[in-house]
Formats: structure tokens, C-alpha cells, sequence
């Protein structure tokens, strides 16, 4: 569905030095700290920034060479984006008809009636929650084959988050479509993506199923005495703590055999990203 490929792009002391993949009919999580790269290549891939070398594919083709009707297969959601608040939903329905060939105007009301947004008060009056839900509801309505979403579910509540996640499993049902998606909350990016991708100082330092992330993956806390000793094959990263040190691996069940006497904890997306993106003068 996407291809990046080696694109560059330099902002300041900043660099976004990146290549992935989405494939179709797959959700892809896109993590990573604040400042790594998420947002620069979402823009990247979404043409609202020139990169300074490298090629994007989409669908097949070079993504400057979309046409309006290939672009029309995407559907964006972006931390800065949304509709302007002096508008309510009536009128920005007649806009979306004549933007987008394949709106689909009954179930976007729908979907409205369901999520209950108000359609004749202003946007501007709306809750963070209500202003996500309008622009994923948006986003999934108009025949898109993939969505590009930067922290859909940012600040908003447990049940908020839930409605939009339901919403976008919904939106895969049928097959053929794909999503590439960032999060700061990982349950949400556990419980949906196929795959997740960490990005550090604009870089992807690892790919992994989601499955294989939670299954195999392990964070191993050990005393100095037990670290000396400990095969060292299958450990991705250590850091040094009060107490020995820390460890992440992906032969989880490697080290629960050979080394019953250590603690080891179930890996996660967050325990996996904050020990392989942390920098050593940040070790404790």
C-alpha cells in the first residue's frame, strides 16, 4: 500500500533518515518520543512536505504522480487539522460531497446520529472528543483504501478512545484497506496494529509484529552478580540501573528456561521502546 523509501529530510540538527512498508490489509503502529520523526513523515507521505531525497509509493505509483482520484483513496487525520469551528456538520456535508466523488452521505449521517454529534451546533463548541470522532468519521467515509492518523486518540477519555478504535476496526471489516497510525498510548496500538514500527532521531530502529512484540519480547531485571554471567545473544540493549541492570530481549522464553532465578517481565510496546530509544547519558 506505502512504500518509503530511504527519504530524507533535514530540519535544523534534525534529520528524518527513514524506509518502511504498510501492506495492504494491515494496521501498522508508528511510535515513538516526542520529536522522533512521526509527524515529518506522515507529512511525507502524505505530499505536505518536500523531501530532500529519497521516493514514496503509494498504491502502486510514485506519490507525486497520484492523481485526484488516487488521493481521494486517502483519508488523513493530523494533530493540526480539522474543520473550521465557526461551521457545524450541516454545512460542511455539501463541502465533502463535491470534494470527494465517493462521499458517502448517508452513513457519515449515520454515523453522526450513532456517535451523537450535533448537527447544527458549531464545531467550535464541540469536545475534543466530539472533533476526533467528526474527523475519523470523515476520514472513513469517502471510499478511502488508507488512512494516515497522527495521535487519533490523544487526550482523549477511555470511552472516547474506545468509540474511535471501534470505528476503525470497522473500517478494515472489509478488507483491502490499511491504516498507518501513531500513539502514545500503546494498549490502543496493541489491541489494533498488525505491526508496529519504532522511530528514533528519524529513523525506524524496529519492525515487529505485534504479536510476536508481546509474546516473545521480555524485559529482564538483574543484579550485577546475575548480569556477569548472563548470556548476552538474545539481549537487544541493557541499562544500567540502581539495583544491576536492565535488560530487553526477543527470546523472552530463552532466558525464562536457562535463567529461572531472574525477574522477567512481560514486554510491551512501551517497556521495548523506552529501552531501545533511551540515550546513555539518560541511564540510570
Amino acid at each position: 500500500m506505502i512504500k518509503v523509501n530511504n527519504i530524507k529530510k533535514q530540519y535544523g540538527d534534525f534529520c528524518l533518515d527513514c524506509s518502511m512498508e504498510i501492506m495492504a490489509g494491515q494496521v501498522t503502529g508508528l511510535v515513538g518520543r516526542n520529536g522522533a520523526g512521526k509527524s515529518t513523515t506522515f507529512k511525507a507521505i502524505l505530499g505536505l512536505i518536500k523531501v530532500d531525497s529519497g521516493d514514496i509509493e503509494i498504491f502502486g505509483k510514485s506519490a507525486g504522480l497520484l492523481s485526484a482520484a488516487d488521493r481521494e483513496q486517502i483519508g488523513a487525520v493530523l494533530s493540526d487539522s480539522g474543520f473550521s469551528g465557526y461551521l457545524c456538520i450541516n454545512d460542511i456535508v455539501p463541502v465533502l460531497g463535491s470534494m470527494y466523488a465517493n462521499f458517502e452521505k448517508e452513513r457519515f449521517m449515520e454515523g453522526c446520529a450513532r456517535l451523537n454529534l450535533p448537527l447544527k451546533k458549531p464545531i467550535r463548541e464541540f469536545s475534543t472528543g466530539m472533533k476526533r470522532k467528526l474527523q475519523i468519521l470523515t476520514a472513513i467515509t469517502h471510499g478511502a483504501k488508507l488512512l494516515v492518523l497522527d495521535e487519533p486518540t490523544s487526550g482523549l477519555d477511555v470511552v472516547v478512545r474506545e468509540e474511535i478504535l471501534d470505528m476503525l476496526r470497522g473500517y478494515m471489516e472489509p478488507g483491502g484497506r490499511s491504516i498507518v497510525v501513531s500513539s502514545h498510548i500503546s494498549s490502543d496500538l496493541e489491541g489494533l496494529c498488525d505491526n508496529v514500527c519504532i522511530i528514533d532521531n528519524g529513523r525506524i530502529i524496529l519492525n515487529e509484529d505485534t504479536d510476536a512484540l508481546l509474546d516473545s519480547y521480555g524485559l529482564i531485571k538483574a543484579t550485577n552478580e546475575q548480569f556477569e554471567r548472563l548470556d548476552k545473544s538474545y539481549i537487544l540493549k541493557s541499562r544500567k540501573e540502581s539495583f544491576g541492570y536492565s535488560c530487553i530481549t526477543n527470546r523472552k522464553q530463552f532466558y525464562m528456561e536457562n535463567y529461572p532465578e531472574m525477574v522477567i517481565e512481560k514486554g510491551g510496546i512501551d517497556s521495548v521502546m523506552i529501552m531501545l530509544t533511551q540515550d546513555e547519558s539518560e541511564e540510570g
